[in-house]
């Protein structure tokens, strides 16, 4: 059963990272002006992380086995719709609607593994699902980009919808039931369930969540336009992160996973964050292939270890009755961190190199400030 949860984070993000290279190119068509192409981008991160809101809160409220069914169902209706799309205007609703319905998914599957399993190799299986976000990031941009040039865009989200929906019909077969936390609380209960998703190990996990995908933001900006300013061709950048995918994989699933059930999640989160700083230090000063896909692999395996490690610091500092609480506002975090990362470095007008840096010394501070803080880091009674 586990496994048929992986299945289902790799399809949830497949549908995110398929997006990525077609729905600007398929706002073109529609006539949008560069704002409204953004916009477009942008507003299903926007929309995203309002799902993830929410469906954080129903998950503890309802139990996650009926927020994942409704976000399974609701994102493969959606996904169809891109075939009524025949201006901006409408694309901006579709779009909206898609990332409002596809940040159901995430935070209530995280917390089903997360009850089902407990604290029991909470590393491990966050090394797995790891492991299934990393495929979907490299096999769900070739796919789109390929079969969008064979075919068209709302042909590539019919595939995806058409694949959610079967997942869901196999989900509410295949998965239990779980209970939910009680609906009414007092105002004590209130005010214990809000000090839960706030403990000083959560915002610890929260901020590693928007720092991560803050950097992978520069990156998926700035990369390929380093590619092609040293010269390299407009492939490059993929084949680069094609290589962080790679690395971060083998880590996940190698028995070196073993690791992240073995040493205390703030240790390895700060080991991670160095790895990561210190790697987009090398690569904003990288002018050679072998260097730029060293430090991409080198990256890759310290993303390995800091996604497992904010994932166990989130388990360890919860308990069933808030955990869907936290894991929205954790994927929230998400979501808002690759639109600052490359929202950020655009409105700045920093070149690649100087992108890399910001995003590496804010990686290194954060990894100084958990390492100072460790001690600090409390679990829940």
């Amino acid at each position: 059963m586990r496994f048929f949860i992986y299945v289902i984070i790799f399809f949830a993000f497949f549908d995110l990272f398929a997006q990525l290279p077609v729905i600007s190119p398929f706002a073109g068509t529609l006539g949008a002006s560069p704002f409204l192409t953004g916009l477009a981008v942008g507003i299903y991160s926007f929309a995203n992380t309002g799902g993830n809101m929410v469906s954080g809160i129903l998950a503890d409220r309802r139990g996650p086995y009926t927020v994942l069914l409704i976000g399974l169902f609701t994102t493969g209706i959606a996904l169809f719709l891109y075939q009524f799309a025949a201006s901006p205007s409408g694309l901006l609703l579709i779009r909206f609607i898609h990332g409002m319905a596809a940040g159901l998914i995430i935070p209530a599957a995280f917390t089903y593994a997360a009850n089902k399993t407990g604290t029991q190799a909470r590393g491990r299986n966050g090394a797995v699902a790891g492991a299934f976000i990393g495929l979907a990031a490299i096999i769900g941009p070739a796919f789109s980009a390929v079969t969008a040039a064979a075919t068209n865009v709302p042909f590539v989200m019919s595939i995806t919808g058409t694949a959610l929906l079967i997942i869901a019909v196999a989900a509410a077969f295949l998965l239990k039931r779980l209970p939910g936390a009680a609906q009414k609380n007092t105002n004590s209960e209130g005010d214990t369930a809000a000090r839960a998703v706030f403990s000083s190990g959560l915002v610890l996990s929260y901020t590693g969540a928007f720092f991560l995908m803050f950097s992978q933001g520069v990156l998926a900006y700035m990369l390929p336009l380093r590619a092609i300013a040293l010269g390299f061709g407009t492939e490059t950048g993929g084949l680069l992160l094609s290589v962080f995918g790679l690395a971060a994989i083998a880590v996940f699933a190698l028995p070196v996973n073993r690791v992240f059930d073995m040493v205390p999640p703030v240790y390895t989160m700060t080991g991670g964050l160095a790895i990561m700083g210190g790697s987009l230090f090398v690569l904003s000063g990288a002018e050679t292939l072998p260097f730029l896909y060293s430090s991409m692999a080198s990256y890759g395996v310290g993303f390995a270890f800091l996604f497992p490690s904010i994932n166990s610091l989130l388990i360890d500092s919860t308990t069933a009755a808030s955990r869907g609480k936290a894991y929205g506002l954790f994927y929230a975090c998400f979501s808002i961190g690759v639109v600052a990362g490359s929202g950020i470095t655009g409105a700045l007008e920093l070149t690649a190199g100087s992108g890399f840096i910001l995003s590496g010394s804010l990686l290194l501070a954060l990894a100084l400030s958990g390492f100072l803080f460790k001690n600090r880091v409390a679990l829940p009674e």
